[in-house]
């Protein structure tokens, strides 16, 4: 399928950038972004009084990325201006080990200013289209209240229709409902779902489907196998966020889980990388067969133990072309703003990679 030109394309389709992936020689220029419509790039850190500071200042902007100028940031403001000048640039704020300040920052007016003052400097200096706020999570209405209160002073000084702005939240009513939903709506031009992370090392000792578009009919075994990309959509809408400003996530990797052979099952331990975490590129494991979910559209792949080396079994949950599709037709049914990924990076190439599979199926 032929990408389809930028001014007719509704939906967003995103995709996160890590900054240390340029370690691993995955400079940006190896997302498809020919398919992709907003980039965010991730992160950039606060302290609590409002200033910022770079995550990696090296892979932001003098990293050798040939042939073009060294730097994530440039690079990616000369593939927009060189080759893909629908692209839209936006710098994400945070991050999931990079929350800790903003409760306070949150709640200092002079901070929300300094940090929105700040950030727009940013922006306009480094050509950018806007920022995306990661705060990982308000945990209290009051916290909720504050999120709101930076929100605005972010769009005070990155206005509408020049600036994006949009924000990643949790994909579930344990978060959500610390926020003022409706009014953050207002300010915002996208609320990002992260509908994953629903099963991991943390999930009481039980292994699941960890991007589950719906709760399959054996669960919920536990609270967390109630939880669904489903669940939260509908959370948010019956909260007043508009339907067209949702957009869905999609993990490009997987939740690995030792000694067992499916979700509900008590594992003994995870694979992959730190927190079980398994690249996308990397799926299914070598000789195991990839088996869809279609009752929770969610994909996984076993592995047998033993073996020589007395290895465990390993059973891991992940997205695959087929329920990535399935998600995109959900967008389309429900009216949603887009799908975005984290990360764009860890995909694969051809028919096996999941932006290319929500492209087409946005689109298709």
């Amino acid at each position: 399928m032929r990408p389809v030109p930028a001014e007719q394309r509704p939906f967003v389709h995103g995709a996160y950038y890590p900054s240390w992936k340029i370690y691993r020689k995955q400079p940006p220029s190896c997302m498809d972004l020919d398919i992709i419509t907003h980039v965010y790039y991730a992160f950039i850190r606060v302290r609590e009084d409002g200033t910022i500071y770079h995550l990696d200042e090296h892979a932001d902007l003098h990293h050798p990325i040939p042939p073009g100028p060294p730097g994530c940031l440039p690079a990616l403001t000369h593939l927009r201006a060189t080759s893909h000048p629908h692209l839209k640039l936006l710098l994400s704020l945070g991050g999931g080990s990079g929350s800790a300040p903003f409760p306070t920052l949150a709640s200092s007016p002079t901070a929300r200013t300094t940090l929105a003052t700040s950030l727009a400097a940013f922006v306009r200096l480094h050509a950018l289209d806007g920022v995306d706020l990661d705060w990982e999570h308000p945990a209290s209405p009051a916290d909720g209240t504050h999120f709101l209160a930076l929100l605005r002073a972010l769009r005070d000084a990155l206005p509408a229709p020049r600036y994006v702005l949009s924000a990643a939240l949790p994909a579930g009513e344990w978060c959500l409902r610390n926020i003022p939903l409706a009014a953050v709506a207002e300010v915002l031009d996208a609320v990002n779902l992260m509908a994953y992370d629903f099963a991991g090392s943390w999930t009481a000792g039980r292994a699941g489907h960890h991007a589950r578009l719906f709760v399959g009919r054996g669960e919920p075994y536990d609270a967390y196998a109630k939880r669904s990309g489903h669940g939260a959509v509908d959370y948010v809408l019956s909260k007043g966020v508009p339907a067209r400003k949702v957009v869905l996530g999609v993990p490009v990797y997987g939740r690995s889980f030792l000694g067992v052979r499916g979700p509900g099952e008590v594992f003994e331990g995870c694979g992959g990388e730190a927190g079980g975490v398994v690249e996308y590129r990397e799926l299914p494991r070598e000789g195991a067969e990839e088996v869809v979910d279609e009752e929770v559209w969610g994909a996984s792949c076993w592995v047998g133990g033993g073996g020589e080396e007395g290895k465990a079994e390993e059973w891991v949950s992940y997205d695959s072309p087929r329920t990535v599709r399935e998600k995109a037709r959900y967008v389309r049914e429900r009216g949603l703003g887009g799908l975005f990924y984290w990360t764009g990076v860890a995909d694969k190439k051809g028919e096996g990679s999941l932006l290319r599979a929500g492209y087409e199926g946005l689109y298709g």
